[in-house]
């Protein structure tokens, strides 16, 4: 099997969204194609808002570490590195276009709009049954030694 960006960068990362390492966590598994990053997810019923439709916490969830990965990823291939830097959420907005059902795959979608230095804002979609149910704009920072987050992968 094809190891995914967290797999290969940070698999003792134990985030809740895309901690490889995390038994309790989403497990998002993110991929490279082209010029975007690209993902396939599966719900389960704990993760239902009401029976049938997923949660909008983790819809959140999913987008927020999705859009961070493209952001690491891209970070590193800009600047030729082997590894990607430690980068935070700076903020994030998600628009729930349509409810999201819970009883088939998502798929995510995440593209890079703008980069500067050690910042990045993506823009990504959540999509179900080949329809966006969901939008995100978000920016991203590369974290400098004394963050708590500096090194977490």
């Amino acid at each position: 099997m094809e190891l995914c960006l967290q797999e290969r960068y940070a698999p003792q990362n134990r985030c809740f969204g895309c901690g490889p390492a995390n038994d309790r966590g989403l497990k998002i598994r993110s991929f490279p194609k082209g010029d975007q990053v690209v993902a396939t997810w599966q719900p389960q019923a704990h993760h239902e808002a009401f029976t049938g439709m997923l949660s909008g916490g983790i819809i959140g969830a999913l987008l927020d570490c999705h859009c961070n990965w493209t952001a690491a990823y891209h970070l590193m291939q800009r600047a030729g590195a082997t590894t990607p830097p430690c980068t935070v959420t700076a903020n994030y907005a998600i628009s729930l276009k349509k409810p999201t059902p819970s009883g088939e795959s998502v798929q995510l979608m995440a593209r890079v709009v703008e980069s500067k230095d050690d910042r990045v804002t993506v823009e990504g979609t959540l999509e179900s049954g080949g329809v966006v149910t969901a939008t995100c704009r978000g920016l991203f920072v590369a974290v400098k030694e004394g963050h708590p987050a500096f090194h977490r992968w």
